[in-house]
């Protein structure tokens, strides 16, 4: 039987001094500690700092004979860098935190947000698309953002050139929320610096990167997957057929959100994703009341509507002590696992299935092998193997 280890399930309570949410920077920023290690770390050993001690015996287990986690001071030095910019550091259980991603098969421990964090509590739509958007593309986005700010949603986009650019710029009265790639005081591209100041306003701007990071490509995706995770629904206006705007329908589609279209020529590329998306069963919407029709709420209805009690931890399977394993088992587990995978991702899920084993013993070899640079854990609970 496989045994659900999610962490929006039993959320871990939140860090509740400096110290501890020191250690829980410290240890999400650890070489090698990506979100589901975080995870299983926690529940393991109890405190972020518990883990923290135990990341060296675990790593010189997995034959890395030179690992130090994150030091002390960097991550100190990070914190500062926050506060001297405005930003704050909010983690998983407070109550600023989005419960919208607790969704999530891997919501983000940490967020840094800038801004009125209010925003977060309203009810929230994404609008996502081209950055080389045409001009009826970026009309489009204008009307249908400002339309549904006045109906009370907050508009949710990344703050990239084109569709991003439109949607924030029309509902950022009324609050919108810039989802970044990099670190939230890291304005890409340039031009939208003075957009991205005016978002702090009534919005905010949100990243799970550390402070001063410059985005590179393998960071826009990681930041899509919080696009569409904030968002009820998600609307795509114009995007290509390879383009990071499916990308994101393709994570709401995961997560259990709308996905919604708006049509194009056929002979325009920029259409040529909202088509396939519409062939493929998204809705068509030609204004912000199909969006309305198509969720079946207002964003004043939803935002008026009471909040459900804040998640407590309590004692589940996933948390089951792991039993002492002999380094024979350990190496035949991860010869067993590492036969199981390839570069291209694997659901974790249908891992445990395929090796037929129970949760609490394969998750530890998990984390030996991600320690030790042989598997990469990738958003939506996906696994490849790197070696």
């Amino acid at each position: 039987m496989v045994v659900d280890t999610h962490p929006s399930t039993h959320p871990p309570l939140p860090p509740t001094t400096e110290d501890e949410r020191l250690s829980w920077l410290r240890l999400l920023r650890s070489n090698r500690v990506g979100i589901a290690t975080f995870y299983r770390l926690l529940a393991e050993h109890g405190t972020a700092a518990a883990a923290l001690d135990a990341l060296p015996d675990m790593a010189r287990a997995a034959g890395l004979t030179k690992y130090t986690p994150f030091p002390k001071p960097d991550a100190e030095q990070e914190l500062a860098k926050g506060d001297a910019c405005g930003a704050r550091l909010i983690c998983l259980g407070d109550p600023a935190y989005p419960r919208q991603l607790l969704d999530l098969s891997d919501p983000p421990p940490c967020l840094w947000i800038m801004g009125n964090d209010a925003a977060l509590a309203r009810p929230m739509i994404a609008i996502v698309g081209s950055r080389m958007a045409s001009s009826l593309g970026l009309r489009m986005a204008r009307s249908m953002a400002a339309d549904l700010a006045s109906e009370g949603f907050v508009i949710v986009s990344g703050l990239a050139r084109g569709v991003d650019t439109a949607a924030h710029s029309s509902s950022q009265d009324s609050g919108t929320v810039a989802v970044m790639a990099g670190g939230v005081d890291t304005i890409y591209p340039i031009e939208n610096s003075d957009l991205a100041n005016t978002i702090l306003q009534n919005g905010l701007r949100l990243s799970e990167q550390p402070i001063g990071l410059s985005p590179t490509a393998r960071h826009f995706p990681l930041r899509n997957r919080l696009i569409s995770g904030l968002a009820r629904a998600v609307i795509v206006v114009e995007a290509a057929a390879k383009s990071g705007s499916l990308i994101t329908a393709r994570n709401a589609l995961d997560q259990g959100r709308e996905v919604l279209a708006v049509p194009g020529h056929p002979f325009d590329a920029r259409a040529s994703g909202c088509n396939m998306l519409l062939r493929d069963g998204a809705t068509l919407v030609r204004g912000a009341h199909d969006v309305i029709e198509a969720i079946g709420t207002t964003g004043e209805n939803r935002a008026n509507a009471p909040r459900p009690p804040a998640p407590t931890r309590s004692a589940h399977p996933g948390n089951a002590p792991t039993p002492p394993r002999s380094p024979r088992d350990i190496r035949d587990l991860h010869a067993v696992i590492l036969d199981r995978l390839g570069p291209s991702p694997l659901p974790e899920d249908q891992l445990l299935r395929d090796i037929a084993s129970p949760a609490r013993r394969v998750m530890p070899a998990l984390t030996d092998l991600e320690l030790q640079g042989r598997i990469e854990r990738q958003p939506g609970g996906f696994i490849a193997r790197l070696s």
